[in-house]
């Protein structure tokens, strides 16, 4: 991962070429250095989450933005939108952002043994976010479709007992519901990984943020900290 980007660039408002879009749009994420983290952490998040959220530009320079299932394998996402999606037919060639959250909490100051200390304390959000950029393709031929298809059913249906298969529905039913959609390969060129758990602060007030996160129940999002401090 590479180091954030000190500052902002305005949006032109005209965008001539998927490379000029490539070059305009390619702001880095805001990540502090003790809320980095590694690819292997990256690809867990994704895979975990399974949906994110696709972000592109038009010729324009319009923006759209879908939320799809997502599969990520190797240096390519593969996701698919419904066919009735206008963004789509904007997408083709050009260059996109992928964010996918995984588990979040909000950070009470209660929950710090600073406040009782000196009360110098304020809310904040404590998070896990994966950003990934590259060119998109959209995917408009049948086998192709059942085939990115068939493996995010593959990768979903993976944890049951009795796992669904695309064949088990009937043969027409499955071309019926192809028509309906187009796929989408996302080749990923950057990745940028944020895990924001009370990095920084101290061993006390990260013990009163886990015990505020346990009391709460958001089991995921006191795993995910305790991850982050090696616990």
């Amino acid at each position: 991962m590479r180091p954030a980007a000190p500052g902002f660039t305005a949006r032109p408002t005209t965008i001539e070429s998927p490379a000029a879009v490539s070059d305009s749009y390619r702001h880095e994420v805001y990540i502090p250095a003790p809320n980095r983290t590694t690819d292997e952490h990256a690809r867990a998040l994704v895979a975990a989450a399974g949906i994110g959220t696709l972000f592109s530009a038009d010729a324009a320079g319009a923006l759209s933005a879908t939320t799809v299932p997502v599969l990520w394998d190797g240096d390519e996402v593969i996701a698919h939108f419904a066919r009735a999606n206008p963004h789509w037919r904007t997408l083709d060639g050009r260059p996109a952002l992928l964010v996918v959250t995984g588990p979040d909490a909000y950070v009470s100051p209660a929950y710090y043994a600073s406040k009782r200390e000196h009360g110098r304390v304020v809310p904040t959000w404590n998070y896990s976010q994966v950003q990934l950029r590259g060119i998109a393709t959209v995917v408009d031929e049948a086998d192709a479709v059942r085939a990115i298809v068939t493996r995010l059913t593959e990768r979903h249906e993976a944890p049951r007992a009795h796992p669904w298969e695309v064949a088990d529905a009937p043969e027409s039913y499955i071309a019926q519901q192809l028509r309906a959609i187009v796929g989408i390969r996302l080749a990923v060129d950057t990745v940028e990984a944020k895990a924001k758990w009370t990095q920084g602060r101290s061993d006390a007030d990260v013990d009163g943020v886990l015990a505020g996160l346990d009391q709460t129940g958001a089991e995921a999002a006191a795993d995910e900290m305790r991850r982050a401090h090696d616990r």
